[in-house]
């Protein structure tokens, strides 16, 4: 079996190759080389008059007029060309007068024209659709198939002598022009050695205008016309990477007739009995000569073959398939290399250099040692670690490089840990030990030991880390999951743990753990004023201040960009929690060294105490953010301290704003219109437009109660909106019906933050056809607060809208008399809270006097609010006071009883209700 294994080897190799079919791969490789090898000029019969760019840039876009094509026709006839094909569609018409003119032309050279037919793949995979010339068309010339078949490697090779469209056998394009008959013979090699830059060609453009030198190449030649200009595609890959028009391809194919270069395989009788000769003679002289002369007698062969493959394809429209005996004899070349070589020994020296490779370039400390654990091998990497050269360490035991430990304890054993790897599942184990380096220094040292049987007994090896660096990151890891980068305090993580130890320890000695989240007062005014850099400076100075208040004696941490916490036990304050709390307020009284700043930033606390204020850590956490709101909101600088009702009150805003969202979505809002009067006769002016929420189960709500809750929720907006497009819906009713009622309502902040008021205004306007003067917007001093230049620009083009502006509760803010400089009013409305103690208090009287002097120097209308009374009426009327609304006039009510009481039967004057 042995003498026959190299045969057994290429017999496996053949059958592989055939049956993969990679012989026809490297047949195709070889033939095209051989084209490389041998090229050759054509015969200049076969002129390629060119579609090229230059003829494009001057007729114009393809495709052309056909009266052009009849124009190079008769071009071609005078100059006395043999034949013409055209590599050019003519399946489908044109303009009739182009049509005419080129069967005429057709005509006129007298049937010797070629017009192409092709096959054109459905798209949907069906049937091949056929293209044909018009019928006019192929009555005056020769048909010609212009199909090609593309490889399976996407290059061309073969030419059929033609192809079956229908029930008739049409002729190639080439065929017909070289004068051939098809016969039904099977396609043909292409010559790619004849060069295609040798092949004529002349511009189409050319022949069009007449060019003389040009139609002097074309006397007694054979002609195809066709694209060769890139940007109409027709290319096709052939063989050594080239790429070549359709019609030169036509070209080369007629070439390849003329020249008898129809190429074609020679039978596989040839390849076989070569193929057993090189068989015979391997089998002769494998045991009789030499490897290299086998070598040199399988090389000689297959030079040769190829050399006579190449002149029978030079001289003879054959080629001869060497491509299995060229594979036979690499497989006996392979054959030779695997008899001759020593694979265990050369094995052993791969494994041998490889493993001295790696265990010299490891970074790793390497170190192997015999069965005295006496060091037998010390690599580069060890030496980094220990500090001790190979001379210097190679024969001493491996104890040499183990400290001893502090406790007093043994040093880790060699022999132990390599006999217990043995034991165990990859037959390593894992040892960390206290190493020491050749100047006395100890480290950590982390040792994978394992042990083998060699040929001189039993030996171990480690490899071994310094793991300095590893546990001095680890601490660092650790530190900074435990505390803030920035103070050095702990975190919300160790907040949370050290809470839940100090609740455990509570409970066993029922007492109580106090929990305090501090938030900074005007923190971020530092930030936008002096930059973040500045505020990190007195984070750390608050830190450090909290650190000094506490003195060890509780848990401080930051839990986020200026709140800190502080967690203590209640046993250890010395004072009662909300002493603790006043004192950690006052102690941020003086100012805060940060830099060279002083600065003065206060702090606001809120308390939470264990049981009472939460069971556990979150709880603790989550009641405490709870005070420091209630704190921020109601005690700034001060503390307070968690109550259930705190919570309950959170609970109940976010209950009545769920019920908000649903009240919004089952239309539960109603407008209701409180009437706006002229004091001097009581005539009817207007109406305030004022929410009112109908609950499905308590009845209507009050507007004190929901409206807070609606101003700093998301619904703000949306509310807003439908307010201001029901009041304009209704006052536009109101106009239509005769009643030129104004209504004023009231304007939401949300509706000036979310986008352009005016647009809207002006949109809704547009949209409901009311008048604007009958729209007035009344606004509130913290609107006005919010981006003073734009909202004094959005005003101004409310204004121009024809819209009245009014400021309400006027004399409730801080800086109203300034507003009335700087806005764009038409009125204001003075508060309720003047006007309702009007006659019994003095300085009531002098503020609403005074109002209404300014306002009349401003040229504003004064509106009062909150009349009651027909004295207090009367009083205001005396003042100069000019409209009002109140009770005394009319309470707030839906739009159909304002119609009834107010509007029907042309009243004009209110009557007090």
């Amino acid at each position: 079996m042995k003498r026959y294994r190299p045969h057994i080897l290429v017999v496996i190799a053949l059958a592989i190759v055939l049956s993969t079919g990679w012989h026809g791969s490297l047949r195709n490789a070889l033939t095209d080389l051989r084209f490389a090898w041998q090229s050759r000029d054509a015969s200049g019969n076969v002129v390629v008059v060119a579609i090229d760019a230059p003829s494009i840039d001057q007729i114009g876009v393809w495709p052309w007029p056909r009266r052009l094509h009849a124009e190079l026709l008769r071009r071609l006839d005078a100059a006395g060309a043999h034949d013409v094909a055209f590599d050019v569609d003519f399946s489908t018409p044109s303009d009739p007068a182009s049509d005419e003119a080129f069967v005429g032309a057709l005509r006129e050279v007298g049937g010797s024209t070629i017009l192409p037919s092709f096959k054109q793949p459905a798209p949907n995979g069906g049937a091949a659709h056929v293209n044909r010339p018009l019928r006019q068309f192929s009555n005056q010339s020769w048909p010609a198939v212009v199909n090609v078949a593309v490889e399976s490697d996407g290059l061309v090779r073969r030419y059929p002598f033609g192809e079956k469209l229908g029930d008739a056998l049409m002729p190639s394009m080439a065929v017909v022009l070289a004068g051939q008959d098809v016969n039904r013979r099977p396609p043909f090699l292409l010559d790619f050695s004849i060069r295609a830059a040798s092949i004529p060609a002349v511009s189409y453009v050319d022949v069009l205008r007449g060019d003389t030198a040009t139609l002097g190449k074309l006397k007694d030649k054979k002609i195809v016309i066709g694209a060769t200009a890139l940007e109409l595609g027709d290319r096709f890959s052939v063989p050594n990477g080239k790429i070549i028009s359709g019609s030169i391809l036509q070209a080369l194919a007629a070439e390849s007739i003329l020249q008898n270069r129809m190429l074609r395989w020679t039978s596989d009788i040839g390849m076989i009995l070569g193929l057993g000769a090189i068989c015979l003679l391997m089998m002769y002289s494998w045991r009789r000569f030499a490897p290299g002369i086998r070598v040199a007698i399988l090389v000689a062969a297959g030079v040769a073959a190829e050399l006579v493959a190449a002149l029978v394809q030079a001289r003879w429209p054959l080629v001869i398939d060497t491509s299995l005996f060229h594979i036979a004899i690499i497989a006996y070349l392979t054959a030779i290399a695997l008899d001759e070589i020593d694979f265990r020994g050369l094995l052993g020296r791969i494994a041998e250099s490889r493993f001295h490779r790696i265990a010299m370039s490891l970074g790793d400390g390497l170190v192997c040692t015999d069965e005295e654990h006496r060091i037998t091998v010390w690599n580069a990497g060890a030496s980094a670690i220990f500090g001790y050269m190979p001379v210097e360490i190679i024969g001493r035991p491996f104890e040499t490089l183990c400290a001893l430990p502090v406790d007093g304890g043994a040093r880790p054993s060699m022999h132990d840990a390599a006999r217990q790897a043995l034991l165990v599942p990859g037959g390593a184990v894992v040892v960390e030990f206290e190493g020491r380096r050749k100047n006395g220094e100890t480290f950590p040292v982390e040792a994978s030991f394992s042990g083998w049987q060699g040929t001189d007994g039993f030996q171990y090896g480690a490899i071994l880390r310094d793991i300095s660096v590893r546990k001095r990151e680890a601490e660092r890891i650790r530190y900074l999951a435990e505390h803030d980068a920035l103070t050095g305090l702990a975190n919300r993580t160790m907040l949370h743990a050290g809470l839940a130890d100090l609740i455990s320890a509570a409970e066993r000695r029922s007492s109580g753990v106090a929990l305090l989240v501090l938030g900074l007062d005007g923190f971020q005014e530092i930030n936008d004023m002096l930059g973040h850099s500045a505020g990190d400076v007195v984070l750390r100075a608050v830190a450090e201040r909290l650190r000094r208040e506490v003195d060890g004696q509780a848990v401080v941490a930051r839990l986020s960009g200026d709140e800190f916490a502080i967690a203590i036990d209640c046993a250890e304050v010395g004072e009662s929690i909300e002493a603790f709390a006043e004192r950690i307020t006052q102690a941020f009284e003086a100012p805060l060294a940060a830099g060279t700043r002083q600065h003065r930033v206060g702090i606001s606390v809120g308390v939470a105490v264990h049981p009472e204020g939460g069971q556990t850590a979150d709880d603790l956490l989550s009641n405490g953010h709870l005070a420091l709101s209630r704190a921020k909101a109601t005690r700034r600088g001060s503390h307070v301290i968690f109550e259930s009702a705190i919570r309950q009150e959170l609970e109940n805003r976010l209950t009545l704003e769920s019920e908000l969202a649903l009240a919004v979505e089952r239309d539960e809002f109603e407008l209701f219109y409180q009437p706006q009067v002229r004091l001097i006769d009581g005539g009817l002016v207007g109406a305030e437009a004022l929410i009112r929420w109908r609950h499905p189960v308590r009845g209507y709500v009050s507007p004190g109660e929901f409206m807070p809750v609606v101003n700093t929720s998301a619904l703000s907006e949306r509310i807003a909106n439908w307010v201001m497009e029901t009041a304009c819906r209704q006052a536009r009713a109101w106009e239509l019906s005769g009643n030129n009622v104004r209504v004023a309502i009231n304007l939401s902040p949300s509706q000036l933050q979310s986008g352009d008021l005016a647009h809207s205004v002006a949109a809704l306007l547009d949209a409901t056809g009311l008048t604007p003067s009958l729209l007035e917007i009344e606004v509130t001093e913290d609107i006005l607060l919010h981006d003073e230049r734009r909202v004094l620009a959005m005003f101004k083009r409310i204004q121009e809208l024809g819209v009245r502006v009014l400021f309400d509760d006027f004399g409730t803010g801080y800086a109203s008399l300034s507003y009335l400089k700087k806005f764009p009013l038409d009125g204001l409305k003075i508060d309720r809270s003047f006007v309702f103690g009007l006659l019994a208090n003095s300085d009531d009287a002098a503020i609403v006097g005074s109002t209404i002097g300014l306002s009349k120097q401003l040229g504003l209308t004064v509106v009062a609010e909150g009349i009651e009374d027909k004295a207090t009426a009367d009083f205001l009327v005396s003042m100069g006071c000019e409209e009002g609304q109140g009770y005394f006039f009319g309470r707030p009510m839906p739009a159909e009883a304002f119609d009834r009481q107010f509007l029907a039967a042309g009243h004009k004057a209110a009557s007090a209700a």
